[in-house]
């Protein structure tokens, strides 16, 4: 039986995990709900107020050209590679996954990208921050999914209580790099600004301060704004005369991980 363990410890061995890959080498980043509270630690305080209880998944990526090294990385450290999950569909191209010797937790290594409804490529990213991914990357991973839950509204409303839009990857929402990701996929964009719809609801109903819930807004206007601007090119303009009219997000593929 698993022992329940504080967000605390759970962070650092995360933090464990990345600095053994630091130490060969390896670019490995954390990513999704652990990654958002890591990166925000000024409004911990926020996960109660919200009631925002992130499951201690770690959801890693890093680079395939890693990949033997990454497998060697989690072996080492005590962990099995799950071998028939691996060799499933596409799981086995782009993600690894690994199970602790008493079958407790399990741990996603994915490899360049992350496939969901929508696809976020981290090619030449990775470095821009750690031990997460950058902060753009943080917010479409919650942004991209279309059937979006709860519990990821609240990580990207926390996030950008948090961290401000900018033109950097430094403690800030990367803007233009947003902007120009969307610019060539019209379902993508879509799906984004469908959720910042849904954002805008869910701010009003949740017990933030004024300044928060405005904050919020403003964040997100900011970043509209920014993805408005950009330039939009041939194959957006075309994808958007279809319309919804045609599927513009990927099914996701379950993957039963214990």
């Amino acid at each position: 039986m698993s022992r329940i363990v504080s967000f605390d410890e759970f962070e650092k061995d995360i933090r464990r995990i990345i600095s053994e890959a630091d130490a060969s080498s390896i670019p490995i980043r954390i990513m999704g709900g652990a990654a958002i509270r890591i990166h925000c630690p000024n409004n911990r305080d926020l996960y109660e107020h919200l009631k925002r209880d992130p499951k201690h998944d770690m959801d890693f990526v890093t680079y395939s050209k890693f990949r033997s090294q990454s497998k060697k990385l989690f072996v080492d450290l005590g962990y099995e590679p799950n071998i028939s999950l691996m060799l499933t569909g596409s799981t086995g191209r782009f993600r690894q996954i690994f199970n602790d010797k008493e079958g407790n937790r399990a741990v996603d290594v994915f490899l360049d990208k992350l496939e969901m409804n929508h696809v976020i490529d981290f090619s030449e990213r990775l470095e821009a921050d750690t031990p997460t991914v950058p902060l753009a990357e943080l917010l479409l991973q919650k942004l991209q999914i279309v059937e979006i839950n709860e519990k990821d509204i609240q990580d990207a409303i926390i996030l950008l209580v948090e961290h401000d839009v900018g033109n950097t990857d430094v403690q800030e929402v990367n803007g233009p790099f947003i902007a120009a990701l969307l610019a060539n996929q019209w379902g993508f964009h879509h799906t984004v600004d469908e959720n910042f719809t849904k954002l805008r609801e869910f701010i009003q109903k949740y017990p933030l301060k004024p300044q928060e819930k405005a904050t919020v807004n403003d964040r997100i206007s900011k970043l509209q704004t920014v993805i408005e601007n950009q330039p939009k090119t041939l194959q957006w303009k075309l994808r958007a005369r279809v319309g919804t009219s045609t599927k513009w997000y990927n099914t996701v593929e379950e993957v039963q991980r214990g």
